[in-house]
């Protein structure tokens, strides 16, 4: 079934109320209102209570009320009279109760409330039938949310005495069917949520004051709007989540600065068989209603090209199957300051310099399929943020960033190579790498996981970064941090997760990065630490996944302990008797060692938690860490004392002997 809109939206849920006097009694399992409240109560919060009926005496007594809330209580009742004291009731929250039981008793009650301007009836089990019954009374209404019921069609009946309604929740419900003239009554809607819903297409869209429809996580296949020059209100669409095969035919003159596209099945179709040409491709739209069938023949570009998109500043079309951009596509789009095409099937992509984006800050064009991209000389000299990750680029011209002031390039998971690569026999260069040198406004540069094979030491010279990520790049820093001299006293945040470094800390030289708050080790098979570290100012040190028997205890009570205070240290070997430097740790209370569960140590090739050691181990340790001078003594000393005591009795027993053998030796001539 088509869904036609015909005559003059729904944002955020709120409409302020001054309060002199409030009362709060939420969650106090009151199963009636309380009698003993002040008077001059002007505000009364009830919910998450136990209340089942609202009785013709339960606010009798407060007959000042402006605001009251009974959200999540167990209604099936308000009496009649029930608000015949509160004439003066401006907001009122009925949500989460079951007022679909009683609803003829119910709505006969909420006709008493002629300031009644806000109204909350989400969640109570409600038909469109009952909606109506309960909103006949209701003109003053400039607020309504009847979200989470079971509305399932809407005519013009629903909503027929609401003139002067601003604002209109419809948000999970059954909807699946619009039928003309349902909100043409409704001359100051501004706001409307209609998302959550089954709404099929929607055709004729002509609210022309509406300056917010949501309509996104529904099962659209088109949106179609009016055709004529009326000038439309509409600032923010939102059809996310739906399964749009075409780009939205939107109104020729509106003020729209936000649309929202992601999630669907948009596509051009340049390709389509007996298409000469993209403004041949036409599209026939069937719209039933009744027993009427209307066709509809469309030119696609001519149909889009038509609307006017200078006020578009937020443009998210992420999450569809575009393969390429019209030529011209974005260049009508001259306020447009963010644009989202990520996860498309995007091969090339080409900005020329007919079409500038003059107003453009942030780029995303990630996950797609990109092998080429173009951008003309300076049509975007606004950006800031580009975001090319997880693409099949190579390189990217070298004038790209050139005429702009960006501040943070993602490419990280495309297969480059930076340059300056090592000269060829002729002296060149190798033209296809990735030149990131003299970017004067560059600060944050991500590239993980691109395959690097190698950092040249000049590949980021005259680049002032502040935030690096060279993550998951094996080898890439194998011969240590040396190729990042360059920027070393720049960098404040830097990811060398699994490059291949050294594994010996006396290899690796951080003495020159001394504004560096954040380093990632991680995953680098290191088996011992880096000694330079202990002299930087880090607050932010990860070291999980190495190879690391202990830390160095002197490092921990230099610069480094003293500034320390987010440390990742699991998936390490560390010896369970040598942990010295894990209870200083947890003496300097500082630092927050945040895997501090997963941190074990090894003991006779047995892991166990670092955190609780059995005594049995603690005991080993004792005994491994025993003078050893004073165990080679006491195991020595029995054998010694053996060797004197045989030494002893072999001289006792050829004393006489030894004697005499000695004095035949030594014998002289008497002088007389």
């Amino acid at each position: 079934m088509g869904t036609h809109w015909n005559g003059p939206g729904n944002a955020p849920w709120a409409l302020q109320t001054r309060v002199h006097r409030a009362v709060d009694c939420t969650g106090r399992w009151q199963g009636t209102v309380p009698a003993d409240l002040p008077a001059d109560t002007q505000a009364l919060s009830l919910d998450h209570n136990t209340i089942r009926t609202l009785t013709n005496a339960s606010l009798l007594q407060y007959p000042h009320l402006e605001t009251l809330s009974l959200r999540e209580n167990r209604l099936e009742l308000i009496e009649p009279g029930a608000f015949l004291s509160s004439r003066d009731l401006r907001n009122l929250s009925l949500a989460d109760n079951a007022l679909g039981t009683n609803y003829a008793v119910t709505a006969a009650a909420l006709g008493s409330l002629p300031a009644l301007r806000k109204l909350d009836l989400s969640g109570n089990h409600l038909t469109e039938d009952m909606v109506a019954a309960m909103l006949r009374n209701l003109s003053s209404l400039e607020s309504l949310s009847v979200a989470r019921n079971l509305i399932m069609r809407l005519d013009s009946s629903v909503f027929e005495h609401l003139g002067q309604l601003q604002e209109l929740n419809l948000e999970k419900n059954y909807i699946y069917d619009i039928e003309g003239g349902t909100f043409e009554g409704l001359l100051g809607l501004q706001r409307l949520n209609l998302a959550y819903n089954y709404i099929p297409c929607i055709v004729e869209f002509g609210l022309t004051q509406l300056k917010t429809l949501n309509a996104s996580n529904n099962v659209l296949e088109w949106f179609l709007s009016a055709e004529g020059e009326a000038v439309f209100e509409l600032e923010t669409l939102d059809l996310s989540h739906n399964k749009l095969l075409f780009f939205p035919l939107l109104p020729r003159q509106s003020k729209l600065h936000t649309l929202l596209l992601r999630d669907n099945e948009v596509s051009f179709y340049r390709h389509l068989p007996n298409a000469t040409a993209l403004l041949d491709v036409t599209v026939q739209f069937l719209v039933t209603e009744g027993n009427t069938t209307n066709i509809t023949t469309l030119s696609l570009w001519e149909e889009v090209s038509s609307s006017n998109l200078s006020s578009l500043s937020f443009l998210d079309m992420s999450q569809n199957q575009l393969w390429y951009l019209p030529a011209g596509f974005l260049g009508r789009m001259t306020s447009l300051s963010h644009l989202k095409l990520n996860q498309n099937c995007l091969e090339t992509l080409h900005i020329q310099d007919r079409e500038p984006l003059g107003e453009l800050t942030d780029l995303d064009l990630s996950h797609n399929r990109l092998g080429d991209l173009q951008l003309g000389l300076g049509p975007l000299p606004s950006l800031r943020a580009l975001n090319l990750s997880a693409n099949r680029l190579r390189s990217v011209p070298p004038h790209t960033f050139a005429h702009t002031w960006i501040t943070t390039v993602d490419l990280s998971h495309n297969p480059l190579q930076l340059c300056p690569q090592q000269a060829s026999a002729d002296g060149a260069e190798d033209p296809v790498c990735m030149d990131l040198r003299n970017i004067a406004s560059l600060r944050r540069l991500d590239l993980a996981g691109c395959g690097l094979e190698v950092v040249p030491s000049r590949a980021f010279s005259g680049t002032p970064l502040t935030h690096l990520d060279l993550s998951n790049n094996q080898g890439a820093l194998a011969r240590g941090p040396q190729p990042l001299r360059a920027i070393a006293l720049m960098l404040q945040v830097l990811s060398l997760r699994n490059t291949g470094l050294p594994p010996s800390g006396e290899d690796i030289d951080f003495s020159g990065f001394q504004n560096l708050l954040s380093l990632d080790l991680s995953d680098n098979s290191l088996t011992s630490f880096p000694e330079s570290l202990s002299g930087l100012s880090l607050q932010t040190l990860d070291l999980r996944g190495n190879r690391l028997p202990s830390l160095p205890l002197h490092a921990l009570q230099k610069q480094l302990g003293r500034c320390l205070s987010v440390l990742y240290l699991s998936q390490n070997p560390f010896d369970c008797c040598t942990l010295e430097w894990w209870d200083f740790l947890h003496q300097l209370r500082t630092v927050n060692v945040v895997d501090r569960g997963q941190v074990t140590c090894n003991s006779s090739s047995t892991l166990i938690g670092a955190e609780r050691l059995p005594a049995s181990i603690l005991q080993r340790c004792r005994w491994k860490t025993v003078n050893m001078a004073l165990l080679y003594l006491v195991l020595t000393l029995p054998a010694c004392l053996t060797l004197l005591v045989a030494l002893a009795v072999i001289f006792l027993t050829f004393k006489h002997k030894l004697l005499q053998l000695v004095k035949s030796q030594y014998r002289v001539s008497s002088p007389y």
